[in-house]
């Protein structure tokens, strides 16, 4: 491979149709679209200060790089790339791109990041952001922190472990979503979502998990969770705390130590198809059956 080192560029695609090189302490100044339609990359200690970056571009491996603000809509239709040990300043990196890793990466600005995007890992990473993640697939998470709304909007696969979510509306719209010892706070948690698991989990959320199908929680926690699994069908839930209040679920068993009120309206759902069990402090199962219900 050729190598350029410590160099300066500016101009639009200073480096078009670049390949197997290793570029080294390189700056990258005003000019759009300087690694567009490149492949076989290996960029280290590098910054990127301009638009569009790298765009239609195949096999790019990333290590200690900034990304600074003005980088916007850097990494577009561009596939196997890994980015470790790396600042990324700009919004809407990464459109439509397949085979995505990321370890140890910090998120200034994620709004609009990582949009219909599949095939992707994300680990050790922080991101502070609206809209991550819009309807991507095939996603898996692992020690990352996430503050920023509407995170995972109609995405689909998703994995995380060990993660934590500061987002009003997470993970709506999805389909096929893990999540195993995560902290998720925020309003409206997944809406309109199917096929979901929490194990492990507490959650706190104004109005969570409702308008659900096949949801499942485990061995989790809800903090003030109030009106919880409204219009969820099948539902598979082991709290192993109290629970604010539930207001009209469809099917499926809810177990949990306590729930202070039970909301039903057998004109919308039917009372019998929802059963509740109280693991304390009355160790008995409850049918639901009267529109309010207290769960003592």
């Amino acid at each position: 491979m050729q190598e350029i080192k410590e160099k300066y560029f500016e101009g639009e695609r200073a480096l078009y149709g670049l390949s197997n090189t290793i570029l080294k302490n390189v700056t990258f100044g005003e000019g759009e679209s300087p690694l567009k339609e490149t492949k076989d990359l290996e960029i280290k200690a590098t910054i990127f200060k301009y638009k569009y970056p790298l765009w239609y571009s195949n096999n790019i491996n990333i290590t200690d790089a900034i990304f600074e603000t003005m980088s916007r809509s850097g990494i577009w239709y561009t596939n196997n790339i890994s980015i470790k040990n790396s600042n990324l300043q700009a919004p809407k990196l990464f459109r439509r791109c397949k085979n995505i890793t990321l370890d140890h990466i910090f998120f200034s600005n994620a709004e609009e990041t990582i949009w219909t995007c599949e095939d992707i890992t994300i680990k050790n990473t922080e991101i502070n952001g609206d809209y991550f993640g819009k309807d991507s697939s095939n996603i898996y998470m692992e020690n990352v922190r996430v503050i920023g709304n509407y995170v995972f909007d109609g995405a689909k696969n998703i994995v995380c472990k060990n993660c934590s979510f500061v987002s009003k509306d997470a993970f709506w719209n999805c389909e096929n979503v893990t999540l195993i010892n995560c902290q998720i706070d925020g309003e409206y948690l997944s809406w309109n979502s199917s096929h979901i698991t929490f194990k492990d989990c507490t959650i706190e959320s104004d109005q969570g998990l409702c308008y659900m199908d096949y949801v499942t929680l485990e061995n989790c926690i809800l903090n003030q969770t109030p009106l919880a699994f409204e219009k969820c069908s099948n539902i598979k839930a082991t709290i192993n705390s109290k629970i604010t209040s539930i207001k009209n679920p469809i099917s499926g068993i809810i177990k949990a130590k306590k729930i202070e009120t039970v909301i039903i309206d057998p004109t919308k759902v039917d009372p019998k198809a929802t059963k509740i069990i109280f693991i304390e402090p009355v160790d008995r199962e409850v049918s639901v059956s009267d529109q309010n219900q207290e769960g003592e």
